[in-house]
């Protein structure tokens, strides 16, 4: 096959599947994924992202690599970016004109790949999912309702179901997220903003099959006030109406303490009652002070301007598959991407 003809052909669809700590239910995924893209009679790659696995993970994906080289592609970062930070280092490295994303954990069943490929099919740029039946814990579902609806109200973005990562995006998204330079994002929010015919589609969910979720409360909790505050600045406006309110009501309560004082004399009574009132003053100072410092952290990330992760080795790239990013690669003063075929350097 010639350069020319080698870089004109695209798989129909990529699967970009980050992998952190998985070694436990890899196997699995690979039995039943492979499968499942097989029967939709389409071209395809699938492209793990290891995103700093302390077990046997990268190992695993390497054996699977060598095993359907065809159809496989691999990832290695040089570190621990988060899950988010994989998939956009997947997106870089994606050739698919549809690129779906999926969870290691078999929660989201690889055979509902194919719903969301023909909805796509159906002339919609963007397919999200709602999870059926969900097999999460009472606490997770309560607290996902509860966020999505904040959600929503703050950023105006509507996803039902905000924490299922099975979706489907066009090339033309994925391309545009490419370009984006957000040192924090949540990519389903970041896509949705660039959609044009959006849709969402009921698939179905099943308990982890091994390990366990690597959420924790705080976690869901950093990634929704992440989402928040990177989409809107909605909290900044509520703050200051409240800042407005308190200034009003403080007013007001300064110029009634004058005429009792005046009026009554002067008076202890009400000692405690002000201490109150002063107390919650103090809290409101203190969350504005911690949402500005939100805001203004997320501007000092961002013009720093440092990679937002670092790939190590991609397995199954071909120089001129090689999405050029001088930001999102490895390379550092002139140096050149690390890149082979087939085998991870030493």
């Amino acid at each position: 096959m010639s350069y020319m003809e080698h870089r004109s052909t695209r798989p129909a669809i990529s699967v970009v599947i980050p992998v952190y700590n998985e070694e436990a239910g890899l196997a699995a995924l690979f039995a039943r994924l492979y499968p499942a893209l097989d029967a939709l009679g389409e071209s395809y790659e699938v492209l793990f992202v290891n995103d700093g696995s302390r077990d046997k993970s990268a190992a695993m994906l390497a054996e699977q690599f060598r095993a359907r080289p065809d159809t496989t592609r691999v990832v290695l970062l040089a570190g621990n970016y988060g899950q988010h930070m994989a998939i956009l280092a997947g997106f870089e490295q994606s050739r698919g004109e549809i690129v779906l994303t999926l969870d290691a954990d078999l929660q989201n069943p690889p055979e509902e790949i194919g719903k969301l490929v023909a909805k796509m099919r159906e002339g919609y740029d963007y397919v999200g999912s709602i999870r059926r039946d969900r097999q999460d814990t009472l606490w997770r579902r309560k607290a996902s309702r509860a966020m999505n609806r904040l959600r929503e109200r703050i950023t105006r973005i509507r996803m039902t179901d905000q924490g299922c990562m099975l979706r489907a995006y066009s090339r033309q998204i994925i391309d545009t997220i490419n370009r984006c330079g957000e040192v924090n994002t949540f990519i389903p929010a970041l896509a949705y903003t660039f959609a044009q015919n959006p849709i969402e589609v009921e698939v179905a969910h099943e308990e982890r099959f091994a390990g366990v979720s690597k959420y924790s409360l705080y976690s869901l909790i950093r990634l929704n006030f992440d989402l928040v505050t990177g989409f809107s600045v909605v909290p900044l406006q509520w703050l200051s109406f409240i800042g407005v309110i308190l200034s009003m009501g403080s007013a007001g309560l300064f110029l009634l303490l004058v005429i009792r004082r005046f009026v009554i004399g002067a008076e202890v009574q009400g000692v405690f009652t002000l201490f109150a009132i002063t107390f919650f003053m103090l809290g409101v100072i203190i969350f504005a002070l911690g949402l500005l410092g939100e805001y203004i952290g997320r501007i000092y990330q961002q013009v720093r301007a440092r990679p937002r992760y670092l790939v190590q080795t991609v397995l199954g790239a071909r120089e001129s598959d090689t999405v050029a990013s001088s930001s999102l690669t490895t390379r550092a003063a002139g140096e050149p991407e690390r890149v082979v075929q087939g085998e991870r350097e030493r």
